[in-house]
């Protein structure tokens, strides 16, 4: 079986600089008639690493669009100039949206804006409540953070984003965006889409909305907010404009040339989405301008396949600025990518791609030149990595996040398991205390109560809100678990209705239970819901509502019946956040890893076996999980609902994943493997059921049931299980397909028992497309899983986790010039000219690539992260070559008369910092001189005994132990014509 192989995780971006030199050529140092072990053919090549899986990098100057393959989503894109940094040249950071996962809001690195890598996180964990940390029924699917601006602003970087769900939107800084702790201010309200800006006298702005753009400016210290500047201009100020239209939002603002710049994405009717600019003279338009108007004019400046809503990119050229545009277009299931658009601009607009055309998959000259090498470099550099799970991810300061853990809840016990609603079954001669709200009437009939003597009628309905309510104020409790239901009937309407139980403590409807209701038939409406921590339960009041619709849908007009409502407390099984769970763990994970919400760091380890990632089971899935984002209290499915998934993107056109699989430690009941997922997924897994491991594929699709029996839905494909008997370890490999057809994912999955032979697990499952619910809102993401539905304390070790983005059903021979080219270049190299650390992580890589070498490969991705880790090392090192350690001299030569015979007088400053060996040599003589000190000099003159001399060249040599190293440098140095008669 394949040997266990080091795959070294990508290397934190390097800010030193060094002369560079011209990478050698290696392909003569390969035997054209080399057959590598294993039986794999290969032919000789010279080392020319492909560019990263997620770089569209062409190498020869240009690059195409999207610039990545992967899910980079409302991006904002920052420039330290070359003055303002320590590296001496410009250098870009970009952020992105990344709702649910943790760490989360990316910090990516760049120098070339084309070829990005992922340096730093702004935070580890968006907030420890349940919603973040798949806690009581709550989540934050398609919520979490969303759409950071990210600016650098007198020696600082600030990030500001806006929660969905988290308590509105946060201020971050910091004073070193890759390395350092980052200041977390809340402000205390929501603002959508939001954009920092700093004025030209420091004064910072944050821009935000969705219909109209707004503005709060900060307080001087940046604490908070100082003051409101809502509407500042609206979509319906340029009504009639055919590029103004739905969304326009994700305003970002820039000062250029003496304007005030807004870069909004719009979406007119019948036509795509579409980038708009807005510009003034004055910041803040009507609030500054003489008579109040509008003074933003606005013109649509991209209308091309998509590409919208992202940030404008200054760049530096021959001391002035250029202006780009870095704007991301759907390109779903893959995700939104983004893409570095030129502009030109006449009268100050911009007309961004060629003549306001952007193809996909077009191509562009690369704005930034770099060196061959840093050019080779950027292209290794990637937002996807295999990982050997050996623990040598650079430590961050997000790590090590500090929280204040709340003290658990106390209850009140005489309110758990009782009725808190009063009459709720209308017995009682009149309605009180239920009310009927947004003009319901209220009324008790009792000519079909479902039970008893009455059931309440709510008539005169224009709303979907409009039903009855009672408030519980001081009843209900944070943490506790409720079982609310109620029974409804309806004679008049739609053939099907749906019913919400809903809560309203004053931040927004909140449904606890919903179900559908046929035509004429008593149906009971149940379901549970956790109050949050958040929830202000001294205004609470409980109402029964039809799902909202704009129009208003006919199920708003609807009178029913309703009887027998109840809200009961459930005992306490409520899971309170830990220190355990959150403190470090002392296992660090490669930056291209995110956990799929919070993870628990009592469940999950890189240290309790060396070189593997254990996934242990720390509670079983319970099926009572429900999307908050959407009205209709969608159900998730286990899949969904189980904590410490770990993932990354995925990237496109195709892409292979490899993984070995330890499953000796599984319980009945669990279900772990390698997963496609998005709310459509596609996974293998083994499941052990009553002792017995079996092996299978999961495919969910569309459409998405809000009511779900999660056991049917997680049921294996038929023609693709396998009974695994005795094994302990299998490898699974996870083939997609992003490119048959376009705009779907289709996922082809197979095993092996020894990592050599494999099996294809049936046929390709699918289509995964776009969920039109927006319900993750993100890329699909690759995963490893294990989770319990019987027991917990379960545990399954992954060895490894390999990418390739050849896929078995291209039938192409394993291929390993790529790999042989690398370790023939990197035998080729010196370990003096390199610094001590670089040099070693590139051995550390190349003993990886040899072992794997000297061993029998079963797939490409075997045979591509070794080379991949190895090629970036060697890349990295090309940008890291010393200059050869020289003796430094400073070498004149002159001539003098002294009688009638002419001299050449030569003189070495020995400028080195070690004692040199001289020697001065012109024609007319040899000279050396042992022992000069540094800062000291050697001198001879020589007699040419000649009274006429014509000009010529002296040669001196200089030798010096440097570095340990016998080093000897020349000097040329001319002397003139002399004539002594």
């Amino acid at each position: 079986m394949p040997s266990k192989r080091r795959y070294a995780a990508s290397a934190p971006a390097i800010s030193r600089r060094s002369k560079a030199v011209p990478l050698a050529t290696v392909g003569m140092l390969l035997s054209a008639a080399l057959v590598p072990a294993g039986g794999v053919a290969s032919a000789a090549t010279a080392w020319s690493p492909k560019p990263s899986y997620t770089s569209t990098d062409k190498g020869d100057g240009t690059y195409t669009v999207p610039i990545t393959n992967a899910d980079v989503p409302d991006i904002s894109v920052e420039r330290v100039p070359a003055a303002e940094n320590k590296e001496h040249r410009d250098v870009y950071y970009m952020i992105s949206t990344t709702m649910h996962l943790s760490p989360g809001a990316p910090i990516m690195k760049s120098y070339d804006l084309v070829n990005w890598q992922i340096v730093n996180y702004v935070f580890d964990r968006a907030d420890i409540g349940d919603a973040f940390s798949l806690r009581n029924g709550q989540n934050s699917y398609g919520q979490g953070q969303w759409a950071s601006s990210l600016r650098y602003h007198d020696g600082k970087f600030y990030v500001v984003f806006n929660t969905n769900n988290l308590g509105g939107a946060y201020l971050y800084s910091t004073d070193d965006v890759e390395n350092g702790t980052w200041k977390r201010t809340p402000l205390g309200r929501g603002l959508h889409d939001p954009s920092l800006f700093f004025d030209d006298d420091g004064t910072a702005y944050i821009f935000y909305g969705s219909g109209s753009t707004s503005a709060v400016r900060l307080k001087s210290d940046m604490s908070g907010i100082d003051k409101d500047f809502p509407s500042i201009f609206a979509a319906s100020d340029y009504a009639g404009k055919p590029f103004i239209g739905g969304l326009f939002e994700g305003a970002q603002v820039f000062h250029i040339n003496g304007y005030y710049y807004v870069v909004i994405i719009t979406w007119p009717s019948g036509q795509g989405r579409q980038v708009v600019m807005f510009r003034s003279k004055d910041l803040l338009g009507r609030y500054t301008s003489a008579d109040g108007t509008n003074t933003y004019e606005a013109r649509g400046v991209l209308n091309s396949n998509g590409f919208a809503q992202g940030s404008l990119v200054p760049i530096s050229r021959n001391g002035g600025t250029d202006w780009y545009g870095m704007f991301f277009r759907d390109n779903f299931p893959i995700g939104r990518t983004p893409a570095l658009i030129p502009a030109t601009w006449q009268d100050g607009w911009p007309t961004f791609g060629t003549n306001g055309v952007v193809p996909v998959g077009g191509a562009f000259t690369k704005p930034i030149t770099l060196s061959p090498e840093e050019e080779t470099f950027e292209q290794q550099k990637s937002l996807v990595a295999s990982d050997d799970f050996a623990n040598d991810a650079p430590h961050k300061a997000y790590m090590d996040e500090q929280w204040t853990i709340p003290q658990p809840p106390t209850y009140d016990g005489s309110l758990i398991g009782v009725e808190l609603l009063q009459n709720p079954g209308f017995e009682s001669a009149d309605v009180s205390p239920w009310a009927g709200q947004y003009g319901a009437t209220l009324s008790r009939d009792t000519t079909d109560p479902a039970a008893g003597a009455a059931a309440l009628k709510v008539s005169n309905r224009t709303l979907n809100g409009s039903g009855p309510n009672q408030y519980l104020n001081g009843k209900v409790q944070r943490g506790v678990t409720y079982t609310v239901s109620a029974r409804i009937k309806y004679t008049s309407g739609p053939s099907s209705i749906r019913f919400n139980l809903v809560a309203d403590w004053g931040a927004g409807v909140q449904t606890m239970a919903s179900g559908n209701v046929p035509l004429g038939q008593w149906t009971t409406v149940t379901g549970q819901y956790t109050i949050p921590a958040t929830a202000n339960v001294d205004n609470f009041k409980f109402a029964v509502e039809t799902p909202w619709a704009n129009p208003q849908p006919a199920s708003s007009s609807v009178d029913y019946l309703i009887d027998d409502v109840s809200v009961v407390g459930q005992p306490v099984t409520t899971e309170s956040p830990s220190t355990e769970e959150i403190a470090p763990n002392g296992s660090r994970l490669d930056p291209a890893w995110e956990w799929n919400h919070a993870p628990d760091n009592r469940y999950w380890s890189l240290t309790d076996r060396d070189g593997w990632l254990r996934l242990t089971t720390g509670k079983v899935v319970t099926g009572k999980y429900v999307y908050g984002k959407l009205s209709g209290r969608d159900e998730l499915t286990w899949f969904e609902e189980a904590r410490n998934t770990l993932s990354q993107r995925t990237f496109g056109p195709r892409q292979s994943v490899e993984t070995k699989m330890d499953i000796s430690a599984m319980k009945n009941g669990d279900v772990a493997g390698l997963a496609a997922y998005n709310r459509g997924f596609s996974y293998v897994a083994v499941k052990r059921v009553d002792g017995r491991n079996t092996l299978g594929v999961v495919n969910r699709g569309q459409p998405f049931a809000v009511d779900i029996d999660q056991a049917a839905i997680e049921n294996f494909v038929p023609g693709t299980t396998v009974s695994l008997g005795d094994a302990t370890q299998v490898y699974v490999k996870a083939d997609l397909d992003f490119a048959s057809p376009s705009g779907q994912l289709w996922t082809t999955f197979y095993y092996s028992l020894d990592g050599l032979t494999w099996t294809k697990l049936g046929d390709r499952v699918g289509p995964q497309t776009l969920d039109g619910s927006l319900s993750h809102f993100m890329g699909h993401r690759v995963g490893l899983f294990d989770y319990a539905t019987k027991e917990k304390g379960g545990h399954v070790d992954f060895d490894y986790y390999s990418l390739s983005d050849t896929l078995t059903a291209q039938n192409k021979p394993l291929d390993t010039s790529a790999l042989d080219a690398a370790i023939a270049y990197a035998e080729t190299l010196d370990k003096g000219s390199y610094p001590a650390e670089a040099w070693t992580a590139m051995r550390d890589a190349l003993a990886d690539a040899k072992a794997a070498r000297a061993g029998r490969f079963g797939s490409q991705n075997q045979i591509d992260a070794p080379e991949r880790a190895l090629s970036y090392q060697l890349a990295r090192l090309g940008t890291l070559k010393a200059a050869a350690p020289e003796v430094k001299l400073t070498v004149t030569a002159t001539t003098r008369c002294i009688g009638t015979s002419a001299y050449v007088a030569v003189t070495a400053v020995n400028d080195s910092d070690a004692p040199a060996t001289v020697t001065l040599t012109t024609p007319y003589g040899t000279k050396t001189v042992a022992d000069v000190a540094p800062g000291k000099q050697a001198y001879q003159s020589f007699n040419t005994r000649a009274a006429q001399i014509d000009a010529g060249t002296v040669t001196v040599k200089g030798t010096a132990t440097i570095d340990g190293r016998q080093v000897t440098s020349a000097y040329d140095a001319a002397y003139p014509a002399a004539s002594c008669r």
